[in-house]
């Protein structure tokens, strides 16, 4: 029998963790389930826990000579971790790093088969969403690139065209090159400009190589685009770019710093942007794709006020439950987690208005925004007028 959607997730998965300070922490996976328990939306056989990724399946994108690095940094046994992105700042070496970074690939891998041989409709995974590791390097925060292992995997085992959406802060860098010269792939990063911010990249000129001209689109925003210049662009760019490429499958990266309290980047949107994300994967999936979509995580530093309540409207919206997406913070989810917070938490699921920033160049943000829109869709308009 064939459920709508489900839900990968294990508590193995906090497991993918640099160290006690660092930014990236998935205990935001914990707060994320414990809100919508206590919400009432979700249940124990949504829940699907992740399998580990296999060496073969992660080298379907990364190199076999940098797995076994990654498992030599592992176990404290690589002299030359540089040479591979590890032990940098941004991507420290932890022990087990490899066991943990092939339970997020294989959650990823999971949600795919569930929704690829029609066990459900829709799948999240908020586990994965790691765009930026390449085939031989790790890079901001990534080990594995488990986005761009699932999509190889659905090309060869299912034979079916993927659209990726990215919608974190940070360019996903990593998926893009993976594909950039593939015409089964199309990758959409809606993006803030990388003249402020890592990776640097994703600029409106990237379009892709060889055969896959025109199959990468990039939208970087300005610095400081709130919700309604955000929700415009994502609107009008992923409805067009669906319609143009057609594809068989959705797969979409949820990262959560495009938020105004995110810590790490300087967009300005709010939780009215993180509800309407998922909805419009969630439409367009059904009027392209038979349903089928499958939803990952990806940045989100400020695990507290922001990360709970964006990645839980994902399977509100995955659910068709979003109307519980209202009002007050269950007082049971504030009373467990506020003890462990560093700030207070909000205790309702819209920002509260007066905590809203005013944008002074919001006029001249939306104006510049819409100019690089056009740029991002210039070739794929003139291709659906032939």
């Amino acid at each position: 029998m064939m459920r709508d959607s489900v839900y990968i997730y294990s508590s193995d998965q906090l497991a993918y963790r640099f160290s006690e300070n660092h930014p990236f922490n998935h205990l935001r996976l914990t707060l994320t389930l414990d809100l919508l328990q206590n919400i009432s939306a979700i249940s124990k056989n949504d829940i699907v826990a992740p399998r580990i990724a296999t060496d073969e399946e992660i080298s379907l994108i990364h190199d076999p000579i940098y797995i076994e690095a990654v498992k030599q940094a592992s176990i404290g046994t690589l002299d030359n971790s540089l040479n591979f992105g590890l032990g940098t700042e941004d991507t420290p070496i932890f022990a087990n790093m490899h066991e943990a970074s092939a339970l997020l690939v294989g959650g990823t891998l999971q949600a795919v088969d569930e929704v690829m041989e029609g066990r459900a409709n829709h799948a999240l995974h908020l586990g994965g969403g790691l765009h930026h590791g390449f085939k031989g390097r790790a890079s901001g925060f990534c080990i594995y690139n488990d986005s761009s292992i699932a999509i190889e995997y659905i090309k060869k085992k299912y034979d079916a065209k993927v659209l990726y959406v990215d919608t974190d802060a940070h360019h996903g860098d990593g998926v893009q090159m993976a594909f950039y010269d593939d015409p089964n792939v199309c990758t959409l990063s809606i993006h803030e400009t990388g003249r402020y911010l890592f990776p640097g990249t994703g600029q409106v000129h990237e379009k892709g190589a060889g055969k896959g001209y025109g199959y990468s689109i990039n939208v970087p925003l300005d610095a400081f685009t709130d919700d309604d210049s955000f929700l415009s662009i994502y609107e009008t760019v992923f409805r067009e770019v669906t319609e143009f490429f057609k594809p068989d499958v959705i797969l979409t990266q949820n990262g959560a710093d495009a938020h105004f309290l995110d810590p790490l980047t300087h967009l300005c949107s709010s939780i009215r942007t993180y509800s309407r994300i998922p909805e419009l994967a969630h439409e367009l999936a059904h009027q392209y794709c038979n349903g089928r979509w499958i939803a990952v995580g990806g940045g989100g530093y400020d695990i507290w006020n922001v990360v709970p309540r964006a990645w839980a409207n994902v399977w509100l919206a995955m659910t068709n439950q979003t109307e519980k997406a209202t009002g007050q913070i269950p007082l049971k989810w504030l009373d467990t987690w506020q003890g462990k917070a560093p700030h207070p938490l909000i205790n309702t699921w819209d920002d509260p208005y007066q905590t809203i920033p005013v944008i002074p160049r919001k006029q001249e943000i939306t104006e510049k925004n819409q100019n690089t829109l056009e740029k991002a869709l210039f070739q794929i308009r003139n291709e659906m007028k032939r």
